[in-house]
């Protein structure tokens, strides 16, 4: 049977699949051990290069086919051409089933049936990806969060300053100005809901991959200084 070419009739169905499916929330550590699957044809991290698949750094973002240079199947450059971006959603149909995916797809890999494996995998690759524009977050945390931290945690008295000045990475992602893209907004918190949404994700008592990462390599200092920070710009 040839393949079939991916069509716009194949696009829609194809976002009207995956935009019904929650993102996936999955742990990065154990996808970097379901990522042994992947590598004997992919490279990610520093000095990735292509190899029979292309690098997977900066996946988040980029079109379908969008590394210059390297030698796509037809299906997936008509994806691109489409308007097909890697992200939770389109990565978690694509891993699934490739060649349902991509007819045509060169990728001789014929998926990861388990939700959670690919889910897992997701997060390992969005580490990856320095800005993802859909990183899957639970809802707002300004209220709400019942994780118990120590009382001289909370009482430490963080200094704005210092937390504009470590914000940047945050802000990577959440918009300095308050503004909800997709992203929630965390200006003009309490500092204390905010130490204590912090040191949740920190304990991993919240899930979501990224905001663990980032959360545990603040000390208690650093997280009391962002709360300060971020708390003064709703003022």
């Amino acid at each position: 049977m040839s393949a079939r070419p991916f069509s716009v009739a194949m696009l829609w169905a194809v976002l009207c699949v995956t935009s019904a499916r929650a993102e996936p929330i999955g742990d990065a550590d154990a996808g970097a051990r379901v990522f042994g699957k992947c590598k004997s044809c992919h490279e990610i991290g520093a000095g990735a290069e292509n190899r029979v698949g292309p690098h997977l750094n900066m996946l988040f973002g980029r079109s379908a086919a969008g590394i210059d240079g390297f030698r796509y199947s037809a299906s997936l450059e008509r994806a691109g051409t489409n308007g097909v971006e890697w992200h939770a959603e389109t990565l978690d149909a694509y891993i699934e089933n490739p060649k349902a995916f991509a007819s045509g797809t060169r990728m001789n890999f014929r998926g990861i049936g388990d939700p959670a494996e690919r889910a897992d995998l997701i997060a390992f690759l969005r580490r990856y990806s320095d800005n993802p524009a859909n990183i899957p977050e639970a809802d707002p945390t300004a209220v709400g969060i019942d994780h118990d931290v120590d009382p001289a945690i909370l009482a430490l008295e963080g200094d704005p300053d210092y937390g504009e000045y470590l914000s940047g990475e945050c802000t990577t992602c959440h918009q300095s100005d308050g503004a909800d893209r997709g992203i929630p907004s965390i200006t003009g918190w309490p500092d204390e809901d905010f130490v204590i949404a912090m040191h949740a994700y920190k304990d991993k008592v919240r899930p979501h991959p990224v905001m663990q990462m980032v959360a545990g390599r603040l000390g208690d200092e650093e997280i009391a200084a962002l709360a300060a920070y971020f708390a003064s710009l709703g003022e």
